[in-house]
């Protein structure tokens, strides 16, 4: 269904008319989106893909995603979900997170996947040790010494004491280039 010319004009049409809306989504999300209203439409109605394009609406697809689009963010924004905290600018285990990214990019030779899941990792790591003061699942599980958070902190720093240049995005750029890797866009 996606390499027809209907599939690949009904995408066009949703994204122009999100656009109007002011709603900005990735085309795999509205490509997803209409091949299931396709096949559900063809489905109910016992008639063939081809056919049920004809029911295929971009004006009236473009407004029930935008409106999940709202749906969501005012749902996210009551609640404080959809937006995971910061920690402070300059936090030691953020930069080294950040730091191992050019490395892991030459390591991997370019497999952005390895280094997502290597960055997700050491990040969901980083936050549940900062968490686990409050963490009642990790009472008792972390020894008799317990996970200091500041000696965490005071120790990755003194291992790495330039960690503010890790947020500046030249910088950071500049160690993805001579890694020999460049992000462009499409």
């Amino acid at each position: 269904m996606r390499n027809t010319k209907a599939f690949k004009e009904a995408v066009a049409q949703t994204l122009a008319e999100l656009a109007r809306r002011g709603v900005t989504l990735a085309p795999a999300t509205v490509e997803d989106t209409i091949e299931k209203q396709i096949t559900a439409v063809a489905e109910r109605l016992g008639i063939q893909v081809r056919s049920a394009w004809r029911y295929f609406d971009a004006s009236v697809t473009a407004d029930r995603l935008a409106q999940s689009v709202a749906s969501y963010e005012e749902s996210s924004s009551e609640k404080a979900v959809g937006q995971a905290p910061m920690p402070p600018l300059d936090n030691p285990e953020l930069a080294l997170v950040l730091a191992g990214v050019p490395d892991s990019l030459a390591q991997t030779g370019g497999d952005l996947y390895a280094v997502i899941i290597n960055v997700a990792v050491n990040a969901w790591m980083a936050g549940h040790i900062h968490g686990e003061d409050g963490c009642t699942g990790c009472d008792g599980s972390c020894g008799s010494a317990g996970h200091d958070w500041e000696t965490r902190m005071r120790t990755i720093t003194e291992l790495q004491p330039d960690i503010t240049k890790w947020f500046d995005r030249d910088v950071w750029t500049r160690a993805v280039n001579d890694a020999g890797y460049t992000v462009t866009r499409r």
